[in-house]
């Protein structure tokens, strides 16, 4: 019989739910005059997981460039309510898009099943909190903090930093007895790195990758695309699907993607393209 080469399964799709009124694509679109709009989280929820989202990432807090840090108090009444209907309602794993030890727990308690902390569990109580809750973990690199991360961003070599600090929160994290197969790694395209940091980063996944976790990729509408393309948020759909499939081709395993239909149809094309079924 003829030999088939195999091919690892597909990434799995992580839908973005921002319940922020700040989010640099779609801040105020599902919390908007100081209240969640419970209604529209759920219709976008559903569109997402009938899209094929794997995974759908609640956020309260914005951490795009510039953005204000927001209360526990805060980010608590915007994720979750969202949470709890979420859980009642989809089979989907929920991932929980904080760095506060309080929102992690209570997350957790709601329906959470994924720690996605873009300061790799650095805040005081965090690694303690993420232990309790017993779930899974992506530890992201950001230099700095949002408000200023953007600033003349600077490295003497980005892939080996960025390989070093994920290195020592992983080593930390089981050193305080979460798993290692709990955890996964995001490089943090974007979060304190020019365009060309970005870059270096995404011709070093496969360094990533080699690594052995699971590695999560959140290019989605981003700047350097529209750096490269000189597109606008909202005209950045074709970037953001072509570097999700070079991701995928690197052996990346989550995409955090706002647009997931078309993130999946690429995915099924690469499928049938490398010998596996779409």
């Amino acid at each position: 019989m003829p030999h088939t080469r195999a091919t690892p399964a597909r990434p799995q799709l992580m839908g973005v739910l921002n319940i922020t009124p700040d989010s640099f694509s779609d801040g105020g679109e599902l919390y908007r005059d100081g209240a969640v709009q419970i209604d529209a989280v759920v219709q976008r929820a559903q569109e997402l997981v009938d899209a094929g989202a794997d995974i759908l990432d609640v956020g309260g807090e914005s951490t795009r460039p510039g953005a204000a840090a927001v209360s526990d108090e805060i980010e608590l009444t915007r994720v979750i309510p969202v949470i709890t209907a979420l859980a009642r309602r989809f089979a989907v794993q929920i991932s929980v898009d904080t760095s506060s030890p309080q929102v992690m727990r209570e997350a957790a308690q709601a329906g959470a099943s994924i720690i996605n902390d873009v300061r790799a569990l650095t805040r005081p109580g965090a690694v303690a909190a993420a232990v309790d809750s017993k779930l899974r973990v992506c530890l992201m690199h950001m230099r700095g903090e949002p408000a200023t991360m953007q600033v003349a961003p600077g490295y003497a070599d980005v892939v080996a930093e960025v390989k070093a600090f994920l290195s020592e929160r992983i080593a930390a994290c089981v050193a305080a007895g979460i798993p290692r197969e709990h955890l996964m790694i995001d490089p943090g395209f974007g979060f304190g790195k020019s365009l060309q940091h970005n870059l270096q980063l995404f011709r070093a996944l496969p360094e990533l990758v080699a690594q052995g976790l699971p590695v999560v990729v959140g290019v989605s509408r981003k700047s350097m695309i529209g750096n490269i393309l000189q597109r606008a948020v909202d005209a950045r759909l074709q970037g953001s699907v072509s570097l999700a499939l070079l991701a995928a081709q690197a052996g990346v395993r989550v995409l955090r993607v706002h647009d997931v239909g078309a993130t999946m149809d690429a995915l099924r094309i690469l499928e049938a393209v490398q010998g596996n079924d779409p």
